[in-house]
């Protein structure tokens, strides 16, 4: 029997409003006088003290014994997930640096195609023609971005470098969120107090070593805005986005998860007045569309397979 998703407006409102707060997060970063690795930092731990409050509050543990294998896997799994999360926060706070929020943003959304690259080694996830072409076309897209960002901005390679790594980065976090479900299903505030712990840890050495002089705020304006950032960035978004995507079709989530990289751009321009030409306007279109077609799940092969049969065994019966 066919499951048939939600179809209220709820959980769409709710996933788009979660990726618009996503967006309006590099503005605090653009504007916050702290390194980008500290900006991570901050942003993780004073997230993790959000999710150990809401564990606590709502109760939730693991499901097996602590002494369980699969239980420490998943410990692992999470850290990790943490671990790779963080330096994608910190290279995105260094794309935004050099390049705005918005080419950012949209560099840091280029993960579904790592992600699909990461599932067809680790899980044998099989691509189709669609996801392949859509890889060329975000290729165009970015390249389209890149060339008068490169004529005009001295940090443009350094910019779309990092974008580009903490796209990989985002990419490896999510397989890793994958794993740890895959040995032991966790609890949503656990799984993210793990997170937090593991990603909070991994920039302590990073911090200091390229962010000295910049990892405290420098005033009570800045400590606040950290703190949402760190609250409502990570916990606030990232809750609107995990309620909402469970209860929605594919197509229309990959759709929808467009608005954080468009509400970023949008931002760029119109806030921070950045110029962005007609080139780099269409490059951001196409880079858009292709990552629609990428976030598109592949039938799985099994299923395809049996419709092939049924139809070609079909043919050869008639309804009386």
């Amino acid at each position: 029997m066919i499951k048939i998703k939600d179809a209220g407006q709820l959980p769409a409102i709710g996933l788009v409003i979660g990726c618009v707060i996503f967006g309006l997060g590099s503005l605090i970063v653009a504007h916050v006088d702290v390194g980008g690795y500290a900006m991570a930092f901050w942003r993780l731990a004073i997230s993790g003290i959000v999710f150990t409050l809401l564990a606590a509050v709502f109760g939730q543990k693991m499901p097996v014994d602590k002494g369980s294998q699969a239980n420490k896997k998943a410990f692992i799994f999470a850290l990790l997930s943490g671990v790779f999360l963080g330096f994608d926060l910190a290279l995105w706070h260094e794309s935004i640096y050099a390049v705005g929020p918005g080419i950012s943003t949209l560099l840091n959304s280029l993960q579904i195609f790592f992600l699909a690259a990461l599932g067809f080694l680790l899980f044998k996830e099989r691509q189709t023609i669609i996801q392949l072409i859509s890889l060329v076309i975000a290729l165009a897209g970015v390249v389209f971005i890149a060339s008068p960002e490169f004529a005009n901005n001295n940090h443009a390679a350094y910019g779309f470098i990092t974008g580009i790594v903490s796209a990989v980065m985002l990419a490896a976090s999510m397989t890793f969120i994958r794993l740890t479900h895959q040995n032991a299903p966790t609890p949503i505030f656990i799984l993210m107090q793990r997170i937090s712990i593991g990603g909070s840890l991994a920039m302590l050495i990073p911090m200091f070593l390229f962010d000295a002089g910049k990892i405290l705020p420098n005033s009570l304006a800045e400590i606040g805005w950290i703190l949402i950032y760190g609250t409502v960035m990570q916990c606030l978004a990232w809750g609107l986005i995990a309620y909402s995507i469970p209860k929605l079709s594919l197509a229309l989530t990959g759709l929808l998860l467009l608005t954080e990289p468009v509400a970023a751009l949008f931002i760029d321009y119109f806030w921070l007045d950045k110029p962005i030409n007609t080139i780099q306007w269409t490059g951001a279109a196409l880079t858009m569309f292709a990552i629609y077609l990428g976030s598109l799940k592949p039938k799985p092969f099994n299923e395809t397979l049996k419709l092939r049969r049924y139809r070609f065994f079909a043919k050869f019966y008639r309804r009386r």
